[in-house]
């Protein structure tokens, strides 16, 4: 959910207002495609045999999608003309996997022509996903539509690793996420990989009184400024969201507690009693985690807001 713009307010509750159309529901293709849910997790499964990083990556590509514009697969578009799509926008340039939805789909229309949205495949893939990484399983409510616009300047609505926590919540907000929600969901931050430019603002120069960001454990801040050098460093350099990449637990709780999470809005969670307090329980129980964070995804990934099924996730009918 990292992203490089600060959001802007009104042109967001504007997109949002489009949200929340669609009725959704557990049984939508069971006469219609009633091979969909195994289609997709056939083909979510085969791409992270070969490739691992399709695990995280099709999370994020979820919670990117439903943040602007609602879960409309607007981030599947392709950049057309003189229009810069969102894929294509700084926030989202190290986002991969799309090649999981296309085969997906392409599967799919062989199937049901015209009948699964792209916003439908994104929603069940990023869910399985979540369950390839050891994590939990839910019932994904299906209907979506997909959207026909997708604009890079609209990723302004995503929120930033700088964030403080009344920016946080401010960002929930406006889709109607609550600051419970927004503790959960920052635990996807379990899964994946930064580069150093989404962090190293806080490893130098961090503010006029302090070099690093002091909300960082010394001896974490350390080691990262040995992974992101000023000169020289490779083009890959970064660091894990935690200890453990690639399952889906809650050590990320516990990372933040050790004032070792990545990024500001990480340590933003300790900053609030409410989020605080929840942070202290997810880190003490995995249940707890894993329980809040499949309600709040849920809520989530049903704010709709799309018009077409499309034949091609990439370009509109």
């Amino acid at each position: 959910m990292a992203a490089l713009i600060v959001l802007t307010s009104i042109s967001v509750l504007s997109l949002f207002s489009l949200g929340c159309v669609a009725a959704l529901s557990l049984n939508y293709y069971d006469k219609t495609c009633p091979n969909v849910e195994s289609s997709i997790s056939n083909s979510v499964k085969s791409a992270a045999t070969k490739d691992r990083t399709v695990i995280p990556a099709l999370l994020r590509m979820h919670f990117h999608d439903c943040f602007i514009r609602g879960c409309d697969g607007s981030i599947l578009l392709d950049s057309e003309g003189t229009n810069k799509a969102e894929k294509d926008a700084a926030p989202n340039g190290s986002l991969h996997a799309f090649f999981v939805i296309d085969g997906a789909k392409k599967e799919l229309e062989a199937q049901c022509p015209g009948v699964v949205s792209c916003a439908d495949i994104l929603a069940v893939a990023a869910r399985d996903a979540v369950v390839l990484a050891g994590g939990p399983t839910w019932e994904v409510p299906k209907g979506r539509k997909d959207g026909r616009i997708s604009r890079a300047s609209e990723t302004a609505g995503l929120p930033s690793p700088s964030f403080n926590i009344s920016q946080l919540q401010q960002s929930f907000a406006l889709r109607g996420l609550s600051t419970d929600d927004l503790a959960a969901l920052l635990g996807a931050h379990t899964l994946g990989f930064a580069h150093c430019s989404s962090f190293e603002g806080r490893l130098r120069n961090f503010d006029s009184t302090h070099d690093v960001d002091p909300s960082m454990r010394p001896s974490f801040a350390a080691r990262l400024r040995e992974i992101c050098p000023l000169k020289g460093r490779p083009r890959s350099a970064g660091a894990t969201m935690d200890p453990s990449p690639m399952t889906f637990d809650n050590t990320y709780y516990r990372v933040v507690l050790q004032g070792k999470g990545l990024f500001s809005i990480d340590q933003a969670l300790l900053t609030h009693p409410k989020t605080k307090t929840l942070v202290t329980r997810f880190a003490a129980s995995h249940n707890a985690f894993v329980d809040a964070f499949v309600r709040s995804i849920v809520k989530l990934s049903s704010i709709t807001g799309g018009q077409e099924v499309r034949r091609n996730c990439r370009v509109v009918n």
